[in-house]
């Protein structure tokens, strides 16, 4: 099974057909416990907290993708997120970018910092800014790739190398919510932790919330597992049954969104009323080089800025597209539009969020997988107006 190709592996990546009857997809078992013959005797299954058969088939699946050997579900993103930096006792230091998801960031300063740990924030364009930001108390590294919302690249191999020249023991976890396992595989390149959003590509329909964690390593999938168990932010079977179809159309769906991406982003590079575009399929992008190399292509995730900078021009474009949704989240089928510093990043302080450039001007894409000239139609009508 691991000599498969990628797109063959989203549809049978660590899935067997069901025993009992045959199922070619697994059941969904709605249930919170398992019969017992004796006490402590079973299937492999005792209580769902711990396991489930439908999320153990979903969590194989997950694995797959990423070229690991154990996946996790989780009951949201941030969940995940919460799993690896549990790892961490107080002291401990974390390097981390200083473009995040506004959620993330919410979670280091807010929650994590008042139990003791400490984040550095630094650009990762450059190598440099993470080796020279780690302490003798440095215990994770947490990547980005593109970034979210301004499409900034990291160098996994090249980090994770540095950091491990540096000291082999702190761990490299790397967010490839943006990118998938479609176009890059962090586990293959160094990184010692994948984590995703599965609500966004992953799911890829817009109906789950739902996070993902993929490892190599035996003995810290272990303690992941004993985290998530001891903290409970499983994801259910249904939601799991979910994903697990969503990811079996992966390849599918992330081919369309990035020849979509693609096409908005050389029609927004030539539109008047623009001022720049994020995209690091663009030649102009400054680290389109480590994307071209890290990368299999360049993904659905198109940010761009007004020249117009008052927040009401960006509001009048957001409040006058039809075909792109404005709401929260990405990766679905549908494409959706997003203002970054008043819905996903409002978490991130001003000064902050300005000191990246993330200004009222900015707009996130996420581009979907519909006719590419209703897109473009729907973005020169809003533009017009």
């Amino acid at each position: 099974m691991n000599d498969m190709k990628f797109n063959t592996k989203t549809i049978h990546g660590g899935q067997k057909h069901e025993e009992a009857t045959g199922s070619v997809m697994p059941p969904i078992f709605q249930t919170s416990t398992f019969a017992q013959s004796s006490p402590g005797v079973h299937k492999g299954y005792e209580y769902s907290r711990a396991a489930n058969p439908t999320r153990t088939a979903l969590e194989d699946a997950f694995a797959a993708i990423e070229n690991g050997t154990r996946g996790f579900a989780f009951s949201s993103g941030l969940s995940a997120v919460d799993c690896v930096l549990r790892l961490l006792n107080p002291g401990d230091e974390v390097v981390t970018g200083d473009d995040l998801y506004g959620g993330t960031y919410r979670m280091f300063t807010r929650l994590f910092s008042k139990y003791g740990l400490k984040f550095t924030f630094v650009d990762m364009n450059s190598v440099e800014n993470v080796t020279e930001a780690i302490t003798d108390k440095t215990k994770l590294v947490w990547l980005e790739t593109p970034t979210n919302p301004l499409m900034k690249i990291a160098d996994i191999a090249g980090i994770t190398a540095a950091v491990k020249a540096v000291n082999s023991e702190i761990m490299v976890a790397v967010d490839n919510t943006f990118a998938t396992p479609y176009l890059q595989r962090p586990l293959d390149l160094g990184a010692d932790i994948v984590m995703h959003s599965a609500t966004k590509y992953l799911g890829g329909h817009s109906d789950l919330v739902m996070g993902a964690l993929m490892v190599k390593d035996a003995e810290l999938a272990e303690e992941l597992h004993f985290i998530q168990f001891a903290g409970g932010a499983v994801a259910g079977p249904m939601d799991s049954f979910l994903a697990l179809r969503g990811v079996k159309t992966l390849h599918l769906r992330m081919q369309r969104h990035c020849e979509n991406g693609k096409a908005v982003a050389a029609y927004l590079v030539k539109h008047p009323k623009v001022a720049e575009v994020y995209y690091p399929g663009l030649e102009s992008h400054p680290n389109h080089e480590i994307a071209k190399n890290q990368m299999d292509d360049f993904g659905g995730m198109v940010s761009f800025r007004l020249k117009d900078e008052s927040q009401q021009a960006a509001f009048t474009f957001l409040e006058n597209t039809k075909v792109f949704t404005l709401a929260e989240s990405l990766g679905g089928v549908e494409s959706l539009v997003n203002h970054p510093s008043t819905m996903t990043h409002a978490s991130i302080p001003e000064p902050e969020r300005l000191k990246i450039g993330i200004t009222d001007s900015l707009i996130r894409l996420s581009v979907g997988v519909e006719d590419i000239e209703d897109l473009l139609g729907d973005l020169e009508a809003a533009l017009a107006k």
